[in-house]
């Protein structure tokens, strides 16, 4: 497992792919997926800033075959501040993805009883508008599986998290909240959070459940991205990309030239 995801690092930061994991390294489950996952957090000095959720519709399982959403780690080098420049590199996905984000207030460990939603949202401090700007390692990530995918760290790359939406962000519907994506100043796209897993409160009692299930703890101050609100927008180097998100907020990021 060590060595899956040593390997799937150093392409990671190399900005090289590989078609799939050699036979001898690859995991079989998700839960093995996860295992491999996990010796990320060997490379990053600082504390995990968070963690991602993919495949949140059904049109992003078909896109990746998958049966389901999976999770990701959001490590801190790879966080882009609002505003600021992303590189794009050897990007394959070449994609933005506008994104509901929520950051806990206490710890959330694993246990037997599911968590529910009241009790989920109960936990969260503040919600941000946020960008994911996903990658994979994989040469063509749609053929290899969910196992894979999760080892993958479930195609995570690069994120910006904008300023915390005002305190009365818990009186509105997230479902129904409307959310723009620019391009350029130009509407590239437009969306909801009911396209996250039908609420982006659903996906992220998901996340908090999925964790537990795998005997990880969901932390205090880390952040979770709930899946993207508008079909991701093709992007391109010199490129601004923003997220128009009413009186939620905004979140901007430039590709470099």
């Amino acid at each position: 497992m060590r060595a899956a995801g040593d390997l799937l690092f150093s392409h990671w930061r190399d900005q090289t792919r590989l078609d799939a994991l050699p036979p001898q390294l690859r995991p079989a489950t998700r839960a093995e997926g996860y295992r491999v996952q996990a010796y990320l957090e060997a490379h990053t000095a600082r504390p995990l800033f968070g963690w991602k959720i993919a495949a949140t519709s059904a049109a992003g399982q078909k896109h990746i075959n998958v049966d389901g959403p999976l999770a990701g780690r959001l490590l801190a080098e790879r966080v882009i501040a609002d505003g600021g420049v992303c590189p794009l590199g050897n990007n394959l996905m070449r994609v933005a993805e506008m994104e509901f984000a929520f950051r806990m207030a206490v710890d959330m460990p694993p246990r037997a009883a599911p968590y529910e939603q009241d009790a989920v949202m109960g936990c969260v401090a503040t919600l941000h508008p946020a960008i994911e700007l996903p990658d994979s390692r994989y040469c063509d990530f749609t053929r290899v599986g969910l196992a894979q995918l999760v080892a993958d760290n479930a195609c995570a790359h690069r994120f910006v998290m904008g300023p915390a939406a005002p305190d009365d962000w818990r009186g509105i519907d997230l479902a129904a909240h409307p959310v723009r994506a620019f391009l350029n100043d130009a509407v590239a796209g437009e969306g909801s959070g009911a396209n996250v897993l039908g609420d982006p409160r659903i996906a992220l009692t998901w996340l908090a459940n999925e964790l537990s299930r795998h005997g990880m703890t969901l932390k205090a101050g880390e952040v979770v991205t709930t899946g993207t609100c508008v079909a991701p927008v093709t992007i391109a180097a010199g490129d601004r990309i923003s997220g128009d998100f009413g009186p939620l907020g905004g979140v901007a990021v430039t590709i470099a030239a």
